[in-house]
C-alpha cells in the first residue's frame, strides 16, 4: 500500500490533479499503520515499555507551592486516567494548610515510564494567587521526577552501609493501625542522598518493600541519566534539576500559555492541559530527544 502511495504522489507532483483524491484515501488507511512505526521508534529505549514510578516535591513558597504540586499531581493523574492508566499512590505528605507537600505514586500501564518520562524537571506557575487577599500574581515551582520501576532481573546493588531506615508513625489516612503504630519507612542511600518514604501500606514491613522498590528505581534512573550524560545526548540531560532550571511554564495571568521551554511546544488552552491533556507535550519531547540521539 505504501508504494502505491508513493505512485499516486508522484501522479499528482506530474500535474495528475485527479489522483489527489485516491491519494488521500489511500494515506488515511497507512495513517495508523505510520504512527504506530513513529510511536516504536520514539519509545526504542530499554525501560520505555515498563511501569511508571511518579514523585512531585513542592518548592519554596509555602502554601502556593504546596497547592501547585496538588494541581500537577491531578494533571498527571488526569492524563493517566485518559490513556486507561492505573494509577496507585505509595506515599504522600499534605501540605499544612492546602495542597501537598509531596507524593509518590505508581502509573501501571503499557509505556507509562516512556510517556510520562518527559515530565522529569521543574515546573513553574505564574497565576493570580487564590490565597492572597490583595489578588497579586505569584510564581511557584514544584518538581516532578519519573523513574521507571524496575524488576528483579535488573541487578541493582544496594549495600547495608549506604541506608540509613527511619521508622515513624504515619501522619496519613490509611486506618486505625496506620495512625498508631511506628508503621512508616523512610530510607536514605547515603551515597547519593536520595531519600524515599512510604507509609500507604498498613504494615512497616510492606512499606518497606515499598520504599526499596522506590529507592532501586530512583537509582536506576540515575545510572541511565548519567550514562546519557556521559554519552552527551543533550545538553538537557545533562543539567542536574534546578529551581533556576525549569522545563515548563504554565502561564495563567496575564495571559494564558503552556510552554515547555525544551522543545517549545506550546499550547494556549492551559486549562486544557492542567486537565491532563499533555500527550502534544509527550510527543514533541520524544521527538526532540530522538533527533538529538540521530544527531549526536
Amino acid at each position: 500500500m505504501f508504494d502505491d502511495f508513493e505512485a499516486l504522489c508522484e501522479f499528482v507532483d506530474a500535474g495528475d490533479d485527479s489522483s489527489i483524491v485516491e491519494a488521500v484515501e489511500v494515506y488515511e488507511q497507512l495513517k495508523p499503520a505510520l504512527e504506530e512505526a513513529e510511536q516504536q521508534a520514539l519509545l526504542s529505549e530499554e525501560t520505555d515499555p515498563n511501569n511508571a514510578i511518579v514523585s512531585i516535591n513542592a518548592g519554596a513558597g509555602g502554601t502556593e507551592s504546596c497547592d501547585w504540586a496538588s494541581m500537577l499531581f491531578r494533571m498527571l493523574t488526569r492524563w493517566a486516567e485518559q490513556n486507561n492508566y492505573k494509577v496507585s499512590i505509595m506515599d504522600h505528605q499534605d501540605g499544612d494548610s492546602a495542597g501537598l507537600k509531596s507524593v509518590t505514586f505508581m502509573v501501571n500501564g503499557d509505556f507509562a515510564y516512556g510517556n510520562l518520562k518527559s515530565e522529569t524537571g521543574i515546573h513553574r506557575l505564574v497565576r493570580i494567587s487564590p490565597f492572597d487577599s490583595n489578588a497579586r500574581r505569584h510564581t511557584s515551582f514544584a518538581s516532578v521526577y519519573v523513574s521507571p520501576e524496575i524488576d528483579d532481573n535488573i541487578e541493582i546493588e544496594i549495600l547495608d552501609k549506604d541506608i540509613r531506615i527511619d521508622v515513624y508513625r504515619s501522619g496519613g489516612a490509611g486506618g486505625q493501625s496506620v495512625n498508631t503504630t511506628d508503621s512508616a519507612v523512610r530510607i536514605t542511600h547515603l551515597p547519593t542522598n536520595i531519600v524515599v518514604t512510604c507509609q500507604n501500606e498498613r504494615s512497616q514491613l510492606q512499606n518497606k518493600e515499598t520504599a526499596f522498590k522506590v529507592l532501586r528505581s530512583r537509582l536506576y534512573e540515575k545510572a541511565l541519566e548519567e550514562k546519557r550524560a556521559q554519552d552527551a545526548l543533550n545538553e538537557a540531560d545533562k543539567k542536574e534539576i534546578g529551581w533556576g532550571s525549569q522545563i515548563r511554564s504554565y502561564v495563567l495571568h496575564p495571559y494564558k500559555m503552556v510552554k515547555d521551554h525544551r522543545t517549545n511546544f506550546e499550547s494556549g488552552n492551559a486549562e486544557k492541559v492542567l486537565d491532563g491533556d499533555l500527550n502534544g507535550f509527550m510527543k514533541s519531547y520524544l521527538q526532540w530527544t530522538h533527533n538529538a540521539t540521530e544527531q549526536a
